[in-house]
């Protein structure tokens, strides 16, 4: 296998808050990949750094006596220690505000100004009287301009997807202070980025470089019409770096934040006496020195044709592989802007950008009321950070959807998945060999080390592409097979009797070269288990061909506990540590202490249950079907309704009129999945046939809510 050269980065978390669980979907998934990655061979680096800069850092640093930098000093520590609670291994954590980022802007906005790029245009932006500062984006709230959802920020609604600026809001709020903004014009400079539309569209269509949702994403919003310029200036007082041709101007946070991978990874190459060049530059200083010696072989050689060839192909090989991981959140910025700006200054444009859904708790945004949106310091008071990488690494697929946080899965998949499947194969065999060894040739196990050995490439894939609930699944049956195995076997009976003695050892050295497997396999998700099976067996788990060949021989030293299970009342703890001190509820069938029940009458009294009942025949006469949104558009001329192709499978598609043009956009809906009757008869309307109906619940407009199975589930499947 041929070594690859990744430098990957996350977003950058914001220095103005702490990190909570919402954060560390994206973390997690990365760290996940980036050890994969270097468990399989390759040189892998992780990038990330705190993004220090704007308007919200400043007022803080006001309200609490202190300078900027005292701030984001604070900060970091802070978010370094969240990040190495949860195993979050960087190999370089920078900041935005630091001399090398300083020069990098200089240098990437040195070309824009080079190449045409910058325009200077009047803006008129909203301003906060009692902040005195005006507002950046995301320190305005109000109503959307588009589909009237109350709540969403300055520059994009979250609901419909639309993009748009603060001053376009209605009934507009400033979240720094809570005055009502007023608008106030300046001079701005901007990024024109249409003059590389052509090739943007080329870049985000390819198929290589996007998720495909996303892709189309792009092409449906803004590649079909010209692109907007970027806004990449503000005037004082701001925190950040002052633009050296624009006195009294500073570079917006998501100009110079970005522009901090390049920084990050300048120090890392600083420390490892690395050449930058190589992985943001195309390797220019290694091609330049191949030139020189192809120049060379001109003057002292006939051969040169071959030993050219040689070099160019040694040389080629020299690109490294950039992998952003962001949310969906910052698409636009990720996939358009960004990739603009390398092109402009002659960097390297990412390989890959990972985009990945948001956190919900039980189905909802993370609630403060509620106790559901937990610190990531608070989670490790309470419970081992394990059991959140392996519940996100089971929900986490290679698409956009959203992740959600049900706390009664999230203890059942610790407790029967984690202890009970993958240690629990330890804790069943180790003992009996405790201070002994395995035996010195591999038993018969009927064929399963060599069956799980098999999977060992499809779940390499499934890691790559970060469909790391793949990887969970297999790596569960491949437990249930060790079990059963176990089970079967019964050592901890046949070790009562003493001619029995070597028979417990053949089985128990079978079940712990299974579990140290399944460990290789799940080391990416699990590193500190994986440290714990090499001492256990005295082989540390260093690369991903260990899971190949069977241990025989090694000393076996006395079980430790690994992991133990989770108690409801460490959850309860959890949440309740994350609530206001006044407040309480009941969280996702919790038994905590509610002051009033969470779920009220309204619902149910609006519609109430259907009086006559139906037997258990009439309602299999229902074909309920699992469903993929494939396509999704407005009807012309309707007011409810969005036309949607689902497919059931296969090459069966089925053409379908909903009425939930009120709750969804048809850009939300791509690519989910839902539940549809399948067997309702054709019904003509004057649109066209719809073939069936989407399920939802809630009581119309704004409330509805598509019903949806969970992970795992795939077009076609019967809903029973």
């Amino acid at each position: 296998m041929t070594q690859r050269r990744i430098l990957v980065t996350a977003a950058l978390p914001y220095a103005n808050g702490h990190i909570h669980i919402g954060h560390l979907v994206e973390y997690i998934q990365t760290d996940i990949w980036v050890r994969f990655q270097k468990l399989r061979g390759h040189k892998c680096v992780f990038i990330c750094a705190d993004d220090t800069h704007g308007t919200a850092i400043m007022i803080r640093a006001r309200q609490e006596g202190r300078n900027e930098e005292a701030l984001i000093a604070d900060m970091r520590d802070a978010h370094v220690r969240d990040f190495a609670g949860f195993d979050i291994e960087f190999d370089n954590y920078g900041s935005t505000n630091s001399e090398t980022n300083r020069e990098f802007c200089h240098e990437i906005w040195a070309a824009l100004r080079n190449g045409g790029y910058v325009t200077e245009q009047s803006v008129t932006q909203l301003y906060d009287p009692k902040a005195g500062t005006f507002l950046a984006d995301r320190f305005v709230k109000g109503t959307c301009p588009k589909c009237q959802a109350e709540n969403q920020y300055g520059d994009n609604c979250e609901k419909c997807g639309s993009t748009y600026s603060p001053a376009d809001l209605i009934n507009p709020t400033s979240t720094l202070s809570g005055a009502t903004p007023e608008l106030r014009s300046a001079n701005h400079l901007f990024v024109s980025i249409e003059k590389l539309h052509e090739f943007l569209e080329e870049w985000t269509q390819s198929g290589e470089h996007l998720q495909i949702e996303v892709a189309n994403y792009l092409k449906g919003h803004f590649l079909g019409e010209p692109l907007r310029d970027w806004d990449v200036s503000r005037p004082a007082p701001y925190f950040g770096f002052e633009i050296s041709d624009s006195p009294g101007n500073f570079w917006y946070v998501w100009f110079d934040a970005p522009i901090g991978y390049m920084a990050s990874t300048m120090e890392w190459c600083r420390k490892q006496g690395e050449n930058f060049d190589d992985w943001w530059r195309e390797g220019k200083s290694e091609i330049s020195n191949f030139k020189s010696q192809i120049s060379n072989l001109k003057a002292e050689s006939s051969d040169l044709k071959s030993e050219s060839s040689n070099l160019k192909s040694e040389s080629s090989n020299l690109k490294s592989e950039i992998h952003h991981f962001i949310g969906k959140d910052i698409t636009y910025f990720h996939t358009l802007f960004w990739p603009a700006m390398l092109k402009a200054s002659g960097f390297n444009l990412p390989a890959k950008v990972h985009i990945h859904g948001f956190l919900t708790v039980g189905g909802e945004k993370m609630s403060k009321s509620k106790g559901t949106f937990v610190q990531a310091s608070t989670y490790l008071k309470h419970l081992d950070p394990a059991y959140l990488r392996y519940y996100y690494a089971s929900k986490l697929g290679p698409r956009l959807d959203d992740l959600d946080l049900s706390l009664d899965e999230f203890v059942d998949k610790a407790n029967k998945q984690l202890v009970g499947g993958v240690v629990n194969i330890a804790s069943r065999t180790a003992r009996f060999l405790g201070g002994k060894s395995l035996c010195e040739t591999y038993p018969a196990d009927g064929g399963l080390f060599l069956f799980a050995a098999a999977a060992h490439e499809s779940i390499a894939e499934a890691y790559e592409r970060c469909d790391y609930q793949t990887v969970i699944r297999t790596c569960k049956e491949l437990c249930d097979r060790a079990n059963a195995y176990l089970d079967e076997k019964a050592p901890w009976t046949m070790a009562k009797q003493p001619d029995k003695t070597e028979e417990v050892r053949q089985i128990c050295s079978v079940g712990l070269n299974l579990f140290r497997q399944i460990v290789v396999y799940l080391t990416p998700v699990l590193p500190r288990l994986a440290q714990q099976a090499g001492e256990l067996l005295s082989a540390p788990i260093t690369r991903w061909e260990d899971a190949q060949s069977p241990l025989a021989g090694t000393p076996v030293a006395n079980f430790q506990h690994m992991l133990k299970r989770v108690e409801l009342k460490q959850v309860q703890s959890m949440i309740e540590d994350s609530k206001p001190i006044e407040e309480s509820t009941v969280v996702e069938g919790l038994a905590l202490p509610p002051s009033e029940p969470a779920d009220g009458p309204a619902a149910l009294e609006k519609e109430p249950l259907v009086a006559d009942l139906c037997s258990i025949d009439d309602f299999t006469k229902i074909d309920l079907r699992v469903a993929r949104v494939v396509s999704a558009s407005h009807v012309e001329g309707a007011d409810k309704l969005i036309q949607l192709t689902l497919s059931l499978g296969g090459e069966l598609r089925r053409n379908v009129f909903a009425g939930i043009k009120s709750a969804y956009a048809p850009e939300q809906l791509v690519g989910r999945l839902v539940i549809v009757v399948a067997n309702l008869a054709p019904r003509k309307m004057r649109f066209g046939v719809s073939e069936g109906m989407v399920c939802a619940a809630g009581g119309g407009g704004q409330e509805i809510y598509l019903l949806s199975p969970d992970s795992g589930a795939v077009p076609g499947q019967r809903v029973h």
